[in-house]
């Protein structure tokens, strides 16, 4: 009967520890951090060197295998205070 015993409290041990795995990632805010490019950085092929993006101004990168409709970036406001930078670009 101990060992029976022991089982179920392994079981329940391992439960709680997913549980807080589980609540430790969904609590963790998902932009917290910052992205600084530092010298030669390339996305597809295109210079995106000494760039810096966090929650206030973000990049959204669209690659394309032709050439896009609407070549080029441009800075949208996201509606909230911050900025976006949104590049349509042809693969190099």
């Amino acid at each position: 009967m101990k060992s029976l015993d022991l089982v179920v409290v392994e079981r329940l041990l391992a439960l709680l520890m997913l549980v807080l795995v589980v609540l430790a990632a969904a609590l963790m805010p998902a932009m917290a951090g910052e992205v600084r490019l530092g010298k030669n950085v390339r996305v597809g092929g295109h210079d995106f060197s000494n760039q810096t993006f966090d929650s206030k101004h973000r990049a959204r990168i669209y690659l394309y295998n032709q050439k896009p409709r609407k070549e080029g970036c441009v800075w949208h406001g996201d509606g909230h205070g911050g900025r976006v930078k949104v590049c349509h670009l042809q693969r190099k």
